[in-house]
């Protein structure tokens, strides 16, 4: 269930799509208008990063990720009782944006934590969950709009976010390591935000390519129903192509995550990262063609697996860059970077679509800021990381923990769920300042 919560937020925004044909009715406003509603929301899940960062980092995964299901929940109830879009700004995009972001960071620190050896596919496994829930949430938002209206499809989907303060409390916290106990690795200061990722020219490409990437990332499960819809498309189909985008991220994100586990692969996870992004936004200019209900199928169907992918490997990839060390404040500043970009990409395309009315132009916008960033990544990598100076190499290989480090921690994963003695689960806490 803990798995549900990663990538959360993206999913929600999907979700929260489905309503925005009413509420433009309602409100008498433009595309541009409602899409300010995705972008400030993602913007709360990104911006806010370092903020999250320093709280899991001060109180522990568990108590922020409650404190944020609690948020969510509020700010989708108090949306089904706004009277303007601006309130709704203020509520389902600044109150729900803020809850889901003290869930979204705190289960990828946690993954970061519990695993190691096997990572990519725990990365994978846990990030299926958010499509998941697109396959239920996008019919179950047009059903409620269907009966109860936006309002009470808001009310509704507040109450369901409740559920986020269940998976918190799966999150059980690692135990330190207990005087007496076999020696580890001197555990290092804790900083609440170490900013020293900045000298790293790895986490510097990445941060560079990932904001370039969610310009266009986001824009077309944020427009697809809309532009269905504007095709003649009834409403429950329309919807229900966030329902096969979501059923095909289901399986796309753990087969990535297992490929990328391999060990002749995992070195290469950058590369494979680069052409998942690249994939994704070619999907996004070729589905700029579709001009019925059939060609958006096809559009969903690849860009549910590109999207998979992108998902599976984006935190993953960051994990290897910076290590387990740094990687809960690197994440914080990672999403810090992406918001400006966040908050640029849906408003965006929504002016360009009220501009021309055109729905393949913004398809094709959102492409090729997809692709752009591929090749950001990719040659940055290449030219950059690849040269690095040799002393930053040595110490870099200086730094990583003991082999048999990953065999005492990745052995004893499912035993720290099942006994209940916490003196035992000190032993396999090897791992640095992440570690509350």
């Amino acid at each position: 269930m803990g798995g549900a919560v990663v990538d959360e937020g993206p999913t929600g925004i999907k979700a929260v799509s489905v309503f925005f044909k009413e509420l433009i009715r309602e409100f008498g406003i433009g595309y541009s208008d409602t899409a300010w509603i995705s972008s400030i929301l993602l913007a709360m899940l990104y911006g806010t990063g370092p903020l999250c960062s320093v709280c899991v980092n001060r109180f522990g995964c568990r108590p922020v990720m409650l404190a944020g299901g609690l948020l969510a929940s509020l700010g989708m109830v108090s949306a089904s009782f706004c009277g303007s879009i601006i309130q709704l700004y203020l509520t389902t995009g600044v109150i729900t944006g803020l809850g889901l972001a003290l869930n979204f960071q705190p289960s990828l620190i946690m993954l970061n934590r519990y695993f190691n050896k096997r990572r990519p596919m725990a990365n994978g496994l846990a990030a299926a969950g958010s499509p998941v829930f697109l396959c239920a949430l996008s019919p179950l938002g047009q059903l409620l709009q269907d009966h109860y209206g936006w309002r009470g499809g808001f009310l509704i989907l507040g109450g369901l976010l409740l559920n986020c303060c269940v998976c918190a409390a799966l999150m059980r916290p690692l135990e330190a390591p207990k005087p007496g106990s076999r020696p580890g690795p001197q555990r290092p200061s804790r900083r609440l935000l170490d900013l020293s990722v900045f000298r790293d020219r790895g986490f510097v490409i990445y941060a560079v390519a990932a904001s370039i990437m969610v310009l266009g990332l986001f824009v077309p499960p944020v427009f697809v129903v809309s532009y269905a819809k504007d095709l003649g498309v009834p409403d429950t189909q329309a919807a229900f192509l966030l329902t096969i985008l979501g059923f095909i991220d289901i399986f796309a994100r753990p087969t990535a995550g297992f490929i990328t586990g391999l060990k002749k692969v995992r070195p290469y996870s950058v590369y494979l990262f680069s052409f998942a992004m690249f994939f994704n936004g070619f999907t996004d200019l070729t589905g700029s063609t579709a001009s019925d209900y059939g060609g958006l199928v096809v559009f969903c169907i690849f860009f549910g697996i590109s999207y998979g992918m992108v998902g599976a490997l984006q935190f993953e990839v960051l994990m290897a860059i910076v290590g387990t060390h740094k990687f809960s404040s690197a994440i914080g500043l990672v999403l810090l970077l992406e918001a400006v970009a966040v908050l640029i990409g849906p408003p965006s395309g929504g002016k360009l679509l009220d501009a021309t009315h055109v729905y393949q132009y913004v398809f094709l916008l959102a492409g090729a800021e997809v692709v752009t960033s591929s090749f950001v990544l990719v040659l940055g990598n290449f030219f950059c990381i690849g040269r690095r100076p040799k002393a930053a190499a040595e110490e870099e290989e200086h730094h990583k923990p003991p082999p048999d480090a990953d065999v005492r921690v990745d052995s004893r994963e499912v035993e720290h769920f099942l006994k209940a003695e916490p003196e035992k689960n000190g032993e396999v806490v090897h791992t640095p300042e992440t570690s509350v």
